[in-house]
């Protein structure tokens, strides 16, 4: 295990845990730009990574009651398929496979970053435009329709890149179902983000675009940085974190974007 990566899983573990956002947002850009790892090897270990941090806060959101699994199983009919799909596509027509298309994956990355910035800061202004414009009262099989093809833009961005199936995730829907208790929204969101990161994951692996002892410094470091995190999260004020956090999502994609 490598000591650097065991110090930066512990301190991006520790974010997570402060503001529950934050793994695939921080960590796959601090692989690629601060420890050199390939676009294609971060993307694939990060996933495996948010597979079996997310696992545990799914499993205590579902204990109580925090997961609406018809609002999980849409999203997942349509991330799964999309993920699946998208790196079959790049495997089989980018030059070189995954390690060919590096630079997509480092500009879907860089586009991911910006998008999930634009989501912690105005996702509030969001849940009230749908609530103002009364979007709860779209058709049930509107909706229906709006969830998957959410989850089909998910399954591709984070196929590529992880990121987007936290901070993207909860901002869609807190836009589609506006009269959905907050802590149901990310319940169900983590609850989907699990199956997606591990299918994805499964699909680097099988790719050959998975680092496992990176991996395993990374747990060894996270698991207790989200532990101490999710003891500080109430110390620290969320309007000093997030846009903290936003404004870092957008130096680091438009670093990547621009490389």
């Amino acid at each position: 295990m490598d000591l650097a990566q065991i110090i930066s899983g512990f301190a991006v573990g520790a974010i997570v845990g402060i503001t529950g956002v934050g793994g695939g947002s921080l960590m796959t850009p601090l692989l690629v730009l601060i420890f050199g790892v390939a676009p294609g090897t971060a993307v694939g270990t990060d996933l495996l990574y948010a597979a079996v941090t997310k696992s545990g806060g799914t499993l205590v959101h579902a204990r109580r009651g925090n997961v609406d699994w018809r609002i999980t199983g849409l999203l997942a009919a349509g991330s799964l398929p999309a993920a699946a799909l998208t790196l079959f596509l790049v495997s089989r027509f980018a030059p070189g496979g995954l390690g060919g298309a590096a630079s997509v994956i480092k500009f879907s990355l860089g586009i991911a970053l910006l998008l999930t910035a634009i989501a912690l800061i105005f996702r509030r202004r969001l849940q009230s435009w749908a609530q103002a414009h009364d979007v709860d009262a779209l058709p049930a099989h509107r909706r229906t329709r709006l969830t998957v093809a959410t989850g089909i833009m998910l399954g591709t961005l984070v196929s590529l890149s992880s990121v987007g199936a936290g901070a993207l995730g909860v901002t869609a829907l807190f836009f589609l179902y506006p009269k959905l208790p907050a802590i149901r929204i990310v319940g169900s969101d983590l609850a989907h983000a699990v199956p997606l990161t591990l299918v994805a994951g499964i699909a680097h692996w099988w790719l050959g675009s998975v680092d496992w002892s990176l991996l395993a410094s990374l747990l060894a470091g996270s698991l207790p940085g989200i532990f101490l995190g999710s003891q500080l999260a109430n110390r620290i004020p969320e309007r000093v974190l997030r846009p903290t956090l936003a404004g870092m999502l957008v130096l680091v994609g438009s670093k990547l974007i621009a490389a």
